[in-house]
């Protein structure tokens, strides 16, 4: 087995264990391309010069960029992986800006602090990616901290690219 299809079918597994079963080969489809450490260690994926992930250094996990937020949010049902905003902030969440207790309407109770979420609004239209900073037990409990350190919104000028994509198609 060549090196290609070894860290293809690595990540694969890793998308998999992170976000749910079968995800991994919708969100690094056939034809990807990493960026590797100078360890040989996949550091980013890219699927036709777009950034889809990045692997974390601490613990292997990924990083989605919107682009794959949005394949992750496409496959997966209902509410999971998701932090449902409330209307009056979602202008902001999809600037990129960070999500506070606040303005969190609804949470799957199964994440955990430090998974990667996806942002949405109650209508389930992707706002935006991000890091879960607080259980959802502690972020129904509190009133006053930030949730979800939003990486990149839809709106931000990180997803450019994104958007010039869903403006074509």
């Amino acid at each position: 087995m060549n090196c290609y299809i070894k860290r293809l079918t690595k990540i694969r597994m890793i998308a998999d264990y992170q976000f749910g079963r079968d995800v991994g080969k919708e969100l690094f489809p056939d034809g990807v391309t990493f960026q590797l450490s100078r360890t040989k260690r996949v550091r980013q994926i890219f699927y036709s010069g777009n950034r889809i992930a990045t692997a974390r250094a601490r613990d292997g996990f990924f990083t989605l960029s919107i682009e794959g937020a949005s394949v992750v949010h496409r496959l997966l049902p209902g509410k999971k992986l998701r932090v449902v905003i409330l209307e009056e902030a979602v202008p902001f969440v999809e600037r990129g800006k960070t999500a506070f207790i606040k303005h969190v309407i609804e949470i799957d109770p199964e994440l955990r602090a430090g998974e990667e979420v996806l942002l949405t609004d109650q209508a389930d239209r992707l706002l935006a990616t991000g890091q879960l900073l607080l259980s959802p037990i502690e972020i129904l409990a509190l009133d006053s901290e930030a949730a979800v350190d939003v990486r990149v919104g839809v709106a931000s000028e990180k997803s450019s690219n994104f958007r010039k994509q869903r403006e074509v198609r």
